[in-house]
């Protein structure tokens, strides 16, 4: 293969990774005057200014003509629009992230594609273009034009060997999603069609309805977790606790936390200070310096461990909650961070020899979670038990659990144990952080559970809830609504069954079901067991 068919080549890979290249370009603060493009020996250069001209007029200047041949003119567009698309984030919230160890992580990572003229690893440099075009906001503020306009050396230099590779592992991270999304159906439907389970659930109990129970909810401020307490009328309740994940607070899962109620579950949703929506805020607007701290990922098992100690010292103490609520009966909900709250609640086991060898990550794993993982070896040690023994049953949604856990920690979970995932997830990629390790459980009572096309916001998106940051739609994924339908019902089956001890509900945690309620715009699919074939 020539020199020109291989650079051919690599740039219809990079064109494949969903804008990669010009989401890159974008990354670098004096005026590059030359984007230069490496590939071995071999180097390339376009101006910035012929980058300007074409993203403002649309017409390709001579300069650019010579590379339109590698691309469709569909993949052209997308570059132009990608050189201008703005992200509406101010500057403080811009520098304070970027200055978070998980920033600079990034930043070194990026660094390595994007380098200074002088061929050095471009991560300063990359954080002072950002800072000053985020800054820069009568021009545009922070798009990948006004990043490679503020990069300060006079030249950018991306090295595209590397920047194929990454390509390359994006598009083998989405071929194996999309392998184990089809495996997966497979499977359900084989279990579908070996039970010979065709009938209608139209006529069974409706899951997706508020139940016969009232309750009232109590504000706790005070407890080692601020906690909505969720207190159905009836005797002896089951508790679930639901743990939020990075950004989240008492309000994430309230339309959960309602509906288990008033089907005769106790709920506590907890919030974590140090990880919770004002935490987010306040790296924001430069009051913080980090996202989370790694001692948080410690801290949250433990906060709720000493919650249930109180609540049961409480429930002995206050007549209102006396016999209210069953404490030999307890679930755990989480979602991401939460969800490997809940996972460590029910047994999991931090493997600190195996996650010392994965970390730090490498750009290429194409996943941002080990980033938090990671953190996890600079917490105090040694590590306390971070198990609770009331812990009867959990449920995971998009957690994150691959490296912090790994396959022998997960092994150690022994009750009935649910995890929800979503294969446009890009924050904990499913293969990675859900389907991979579901196969590593040991519980005699497991369940995967897949939304095709479900993000990592699919099931705690609120279009009323004011967000730290706006999320844009293509992020939040399909039917938002429609994914929390799905938890609201499997939620409700999955308590019932395993908590409560009503076996008319287990029916519904069954692939035929899941089958019944999928829906053509977030196709859902469930499982009791997984072979995948590495």
């Amino acid at each position: 293969m020539t020199s020109r068919f291989r650079i051919k080549h690599r740039l219809r890979s990079v064109a494949v990774a969903v804008g990669l290249l010009p989401w890159v370009l974008a990354l670098p603060g004096a005026a590059a005057e030359r984007v230069y493009i490496n590939y071995g020996l071999l180097e390339r250069y376009i101006s910035v200014e012929a980058l300007e001209s074409y993203a403002l007029t649309g017409e390709l200047p001579e300069e650019l003509e010579v590379y339109s041949r590698y691309f469709t003119a569909e993949q052209l567009e997308q570059i132009r629009l990608g050189l201008l698309s703005s992200t509406d984030l101010d500057v403080v919230a811009v520098s304070q992230f970027l200055y978070t160890p998980q920033g600079e992580a990034i930043l070194d990572w990026l660094g390595e594609i994007v380098q200074t003229a002088g061929r050095l690893n471009g991560a300063r440099a990359i954080r002072g273009a950002v800072i000053l075009a985020a800054a820069d906001t009568d021009n545009g503020g922070l798009n990948l034009l006004n990043v490679l306009k503020a990069f300060p050396t006079q030249g950018v230099r991306l090295d595209l060997g590397r920047l194929s590779g990454l390509a390359d592992a994006v598009v083998t991270e989405l071929n194996q999603t999309n392998a184990a999304t089809r495996l997966i159906q497979a499977q359900a439907a084989l279990a579908i069609a070996e039970s010979g389970n065709d009938r209608s659930f139209a006529s069974q109990i409706e899951l997706a309805s508020a139940g016969p129970y009232r309750w009232e909810r109590r504000r706790f401020d005070r407890t080692p977790l601020p906690t909505d307490l969720y207190v159905p009328d009836s005797v002896n309740a089951p508790l679930v606790v639901i743990s939020h994940g990075l950004g989240g607070d008492r309000t994430t899962f309230a339309y959960l936390a309602e509906h288990l109620a008033s089907h005769g579950f106790a709920v506590a949703v907890v919030e974590h200070p140090g990880s919770n929506a004002s935490q987010l805020s306040a790296l924001l607007t430069g009051q913080a310096m980090e996202a989370v701290e790694a001692a948080d990922l410690i801290r949250r098992p433990l906060a709720i461990q000493a919650l249930l100690d109180e609540l049961e010292t409480m429930a002995l103490r206050d007549s209102a909650l006396r016999n209210r609520i069953d404490f030999k009966r307890v679930g755990v909900l989480g979602q991401s961070l939460g969800g490997y709250t809940s996972l460590a609640l029910a047994g999991a086991t931090v493997n600190e020899a195996t996650l010392a060898e994965a970390c730090p990550p490498h750009i290429d794993q194409l996943n941002l979670s080990l980033l938090l993982q990671c953190s996890v070896l600079l917490a105090p040690q040694p590590l306390p038990m971070l198990q609770d023994d009331r812990i009867q049953a959990a449920i995971a949604i998009n957690p994150l659990n691959s490296q912090v856990f790994g396959p022998t920690g997960l092994a150690n979970i022994t009750v009935p144990t649910l995890m929800i995932s979503g294969t446009a997830d890009t924050v904990t990629p499913a293969l990675a952080e859900q389907i991979r390790p579901f196969t590593w459980l040991s519980s005699a009572e497991r369940y995967l559970v897949l939304l095709e096309g479900g993000t990592h916001f699919s099931t705690i998106y609120d279009p009323q809830a004011a967000e730290a940051i706006a999320i844009p739609e293509a992020v939040v994924g399909p039917s938002p609504a429609l994914a929390q339908r799905y938890v609201r019902i499997i939620g409700l089956a999955f308590f019932k069954t395993h908590l409560a001890g009503d076996e008319r509900y287990r029916q519904y945690l069954e692939p035929a079901y899941a089958n019944a309620m999928s829906q053509p715009e977030l196709p859902l699919a469930l499982v009791h067991d997984l072979m995948l074939t590495e």
